[in-house]
């Protein structure tokens, strides 16, 4: 792999899709970015760590050949970076997490809000820097009132909701500045679940660590725990074998369906139309219930692990299994007949919530949402790993990028993952299920790139060698919410208020995933 018109070295990493890593210099640092940029790349994560020399900025960038992790090591006097802003808009929010975590800032950045910061820290400390002192027992004052962006003008006035909303979600506030119903601006603030996952996998031996890795957002255990242990094994240079990899996939396509009927069901809901809702929360649980009997959990948490899985499928699994995608796939079928010909829903869905193709392409919007707007970006397409470059994924995609494109995104999806399933079942290859992995004596790195249901997940991790007992010594995890959730800002503009919920459900994003 390498960047145009670039003398960065980048070296390839052991791992089933393509990923590479270089050290860069600043000025590289720059030049990649506009590189990238001007080839139609994009910026997947951002984020910041330690090493023995000091402090170190990391950025992955997607280009046509793949993921290019680089790393730039900062001087201990002045740990800044130059901005990627003005190449990537989405590039904000990891900055600021980065300046709260690490203490290592973007150097120029206009924006220097803490973001995971909400006064429950001093404003020196910082959880990823190993050179913290103990967090005190106060908070620091200044950080207590966050400082909104102010919308002015005659007739607008501000509606603030959550964090704490009236179903049982997660926690995140939103400032609406509107005219009448009419939706001028909004603001996100989110933050409120940080958990101190990346701080707590440093303390964790790495291959126990796959766990914390499932448990980041709940939904997407699946692409986690495999993002985690295709970095895990790509540092130690091991393949799985064959079998695991099938059954790895098996799980991945679970989780897909899983959530879009859920999603199906709650973005109806949304729309007053609480059919569709009983329906498909009927069809997930039926779902759920046979993974548990199949694959030893509802959401298949722990399933994927080091090396391979936890468990297998037999013959009556899989005829259950073959069975059970045959009865969804007849009763999906009539309720997408029954959405798309149900006028009061379609006027809910069509032209609400739009994020145009051209400002989708701009935001760096991905996933199932970036599908919807037409960005054919499916990591199961475009970089397959043995499996998925047998199983021939048809990528669903859209132009329309309202909520009627993103539910039509879900329809396609399900009806696909639904084939896949049966192509796994049928065509599975015989053998062992897991294999040991023996860490490396020496430091090394990995890094793990899957497409969950949401998007893609990205994990980089870089481990101490035998000296130092193989410790995690940076963990990086990283949620495709992080480019959506700024999306969700701009897709709502122009829209009543009445319609964010409906919005809000249409892109479905993690809160747990980008808080960390």
């Amino acid at each position: 792999m390498n960047l145009p018109e670039l003398t960065i070295d980048l070296q390839r990493l052991t791992a089933p899709v393509p990923i590479s890593h270089a050290p860069v210099t600043a000025v590289d640092w720059r030049a990649a970015a506009s590189v990238v940029h001007e080839s139609g790349g994009r910026l997947l994560a951002l984020w910041g760590g330690a090493n023995a020399e000091g402090a170190v900025a990391h950025v992955a960038y997607v280009t046509r050949d793949g993921v290019a992790w680089l790393e730039l090591a900062l001087a201990d006097e002045s740990p800044t970076y130059p901005d990627l802003l003005p190449f990537f808009p989405v590039a904000l929010r990891m900055q600021r997490a980065c300046a709260d975590l690490s203490g290592i800032r973007a150097e120029g950045a206009k924006d220097q809000r803490p973001w995971l910061n909400h006064g429950a820290w001093p404003v020196d400390y910082f959880p990823l820097n190993q050179t913290t002192q103990t967090l005190p027992s106060f908070p620091a004052a200044e950080l207590l009132d966050y400082p909104f962006v102010r919308v002015e003008g005659d007739g607008v006035h501000e509606i603030a909701v959550g964090p704490v909303h009236a179903g049982i979600i997660e926690p995140g506030h939103f400032r609406f500045s509107v005219v009448g119903e009419k939706v001028l601006r909004l603001e996100q603030r989110l933050g409120y679940t940080h958990k101190g996952i990346e701080q707590r996998m440093t303390q964790l031996p790495p291959l126990a660590a796959s766990r914390l890795a499932g448990r980041v957002s709940g939904d997407a255990t699946v692409a986690y725990a495999w993002a985690y242990c295709m970095a895990l094994e790509s540092a130690a240079g091991c393949d799985i074998p064959a079998r695991a990899a099938w059954l790895r996939a098996l799980m991945l396509e679970r989780e897909r369906i899983a959530n879009h009927l859920g999603d199906l069901g709650g973005i109806a809901n949304d729309a007053a139309f609480g059919f569709g809702l009983a329906q498909f929360s009927r069809l997930r649980e039926d779902w759920l219930r046979l993974s548990k009997d199949a694959l030893g959990h509802r959401l298949m948490m722990d399933g994927i692990c080091p090396g391979g899985v936890a468990c297998d499928v037999d013959d009556v699994l899989i005829e259950r299994l073959h069975q059970q995608c045959d009865a969804i796939a007849r009763e999906v079928k009539t309720l997408h007949t029954v959405y798309r010909d149900h006028a009061g829903l379609q006027d809910r869905f069509m032209t609400t919530g739009c994020v145009t193709p051209a400002l989708a392409a701009q935001l760096g919007l991905t996933g199932l949402a970036g599908r919807a707007s037409a960005q054919a970006m499916d990591l199961r397409c475009d970089h397959p790993d043995s499996v998925y470059a047998v199983l021939k994924v048809k990528m669903a995609t859209h132009r329309q990028g309202d909520v009627a494109a993103r539910v039509a995104v879900r329809f396609d999806e399900v009806f696909e993952s639904l084939r896949l399933i049966r192509k796994i079942l049928a065509d599975m290859p015989v053998g062992p299920i897991r294999r040991d992995v023996v860490l490396p004596d020496q430091p090394s790195r990995g890094a793990g790139w899957v497409e969950g249901w949401r998007g893609e997940v990205f994990v980089a991790l870089e481990l101490a060698g035998r000296a130092h007992q193989h410790r995690i010594q940076r963990c990086h995890l990283h949620d495709p919410s992080w480019q959506n959730w700024p999306v969700l800002e701009h897709a709502v503009m122009g829209n009543i208020v009445a319609d964010f919920p409906l919005i809000n459900k249409s892109f479905n994003l993690s809160y747990s995933g980008q808080d960390l």
